[in-house]
């Protein structure tokens, strides 16, 4: 069924006829209108001015329909870039060659949850925090579900290989897929991965799928792997004098086996930030935020992180369950909206996402206050310090060309030294379209040579979210 808006007027300057969606026997919609398109011409963190605007907007409600849809575009070389929560932060979603946006949010049923198995089967749309509740009348959960899992969807964590701040304990969201149902490009539909727990069958195409970004098919049912909710949660936060003292503390805690659930850093201006946010009352040090996970022992293992942490010059470590945890834990929750209402007239720019191995993780601490300084930019950080993850945010008044340019080469200096360290430009928001320049540098040529042919086998007119990932030649 093909709808328009009266109100938005007959849909023009369309870069691609996609007048054959309207003879198409769909269950979901096909959306004309400028709203819609308007909706869906970015991504979370696409800048305005490079908003590209589909064709046409889809909704399917079925395998049937996008297999439909992507088989008739890829007849006529009509770009199709899959869109779900539109939360990615590296414009991933965004149609950047027009044609078809494929919005799957409709796909959101939790089909089939199997507590003996610890398996549930949902659909792409799904959104992460809805699947968790779903599982939890079973005494499960969803162990790798990120920060943003209550505005994200299933299929943009696997488009991703999401993680978030349970990283360190439960590992990332590819450890916990186990089968997807994926449409390729041709239309035809295949199942990848297996319900077992383990297989050594053919080529791993479920990990090839994984943390692709909807350019080699678009998973439309996936069976997520679960876990027993522990009968023990415990967390706080610890204070330390210097930024140093709390990156070696976290480096050491976790070298030294503390079996933490997250480790969280703040520096001391994302503290500020999150005061004058919430009037969260934090002291403007660095901070580590702690939560543990158990069925017995906790109370030993939260000793053990004590010790470690007090070794390193710990001036507060508070602890507690239930909502004083949660009270405790909700500055670091908040701190992306707290960053964007810092400064009206400054922007976040590109966030970034860097992972290096753990026991660089002090170095690449400092390198960021390093370049901060040799900017003369305001450099917030903050991050998953337990598996090596940092996040920071170059704030920058988009109306002055000087800091722009700055900050952007403040960026690039950071992904580049997170690379020297034997880190990854992106440990968690995907390639997308932000960071392509890097991945020669990261992986080598050979390398993207081989990631080209794979795209070219698997799409070889290039209809899969054309202009993400692999770098043009």
């Amino acid at each position: 069924m093909t709808r328009e808006r009266a109100t938005d007027g007959p849909p023009d300057h369309l870069r691609h006829g996609v007048g054959f969606l309207a003879d198409l026997e769909l269950a979901g919609e096909v959306s004309l209108g400028d709203a819609d398109r308007d909706e869906h011409a970015t991504d979370y963190a696409t800048d305005d001015a490079d908003a590209v605007r589909p064709d046409a907007v889809v909704y399917p409600e079925s395998t049937a329909d996008v297999s439909a849809v992507v088989a008739a575009a890829d007849e006529r070389g009509v770009p199709v870039t899959a869109y779900a929560a539109g939360t990615g932060l590296e414009d991933g979603a965004a149609p950047l060659h027009a044609g078809i946006s494929l919005d799957v949010t409709r796909m959101d049923a939790v089909h089939e949850i199997r507590p003996d198995d610890l398996q549930v089967d949902v659909g792409p749309g799904a959104i992460g925090a809805d699947v968790d509740e779903a599982v939890a009348a079973h005494g499960l959960f969803f162990p790798p579900l990120p920060s943003s899992g209550d505005i994200s969807t299933v299929g943009g964590m696997i488009a991703t290989d999401a993680s978030g701040m349970r990283t360190v304990k439960y590992g990332e969201v590819a450890d916990w897929v186990l089968e997807l149902e994926v449409v390729l490009a041709d239309g035809s539909v295949t199942t990848v991965g297996s319900t077992a727990a383990k297989s050594s069958s053919g080529y791993n195409l479920k990990e090839l799928i994984v943390g692709s970004e909807g350019t080699l098919g678009i998973v439309t049912r996936a069976t997520l792997e679960l876990a027993g909710r522990p009968e023990q949660i415990r967390g706080g936060r610890a204070t330390f004098p210097t930024l140093d003292d709390a990156t070696a503390a976290i480096s050491d805690a976790v070298t030294a086996g503390v079996d933490v659930a997250k480790i969280e850093l703040f520096d001391a201006e994302t503290a500020m930030l999150a005061n004058d946010y919430s009037d969260a009352n934090l002291p403007e040090r660095p901070m580590v935020f702690v939560e543990f996970h158990a069925n017995h022992g906790i109370d030993e293992e939260i000793d053990f992180c004590r010790a470690v942490f007090e070794a390193h010059g710990v001036e507060e470590f508070e602890m507690a369950g239930g909502e004083r945890m949660e009270a405790l834990w909700q500055a670091r929750k908040d701190i992306t909206y707290a960053a964007e209402a810092y400064d009206p007239d400054r922007e976040m720019g590109q966030p970034g996402d860097v992972t290096v191995p753990i026991g660089s993780y002090p170095e690449m601490i400092r390198a960021v206050k390093d370049v901060a300084d040799e900017y003369d930019l305001f450099v917030p950080c903050f991050g998953h310090a337990g598996d090596g993850n940092l996040h920071y945010f170059v704030l920058q008044n988009p109306d002055d060309p000087d800091e722009v340019a700055r900050a952007e080469a403040a960026y690039g200096e950071l992904v580049e030294r997170a690379l020297e360290l034997g880190g990854t430009a992106t440990g968690e928001h995907g390639i997308g379209a932000g960071k392509r320049k890097y991945l020669e540098r990261e992986h080598d040529a050979a390398a993207v040579g081989a990631m080209r042919a794979v795209k070219g086998a698997l799409d070889p007119n290039g209809t899969l979210n054309p202009g993400k990932v692999v770098p043009d030649e």
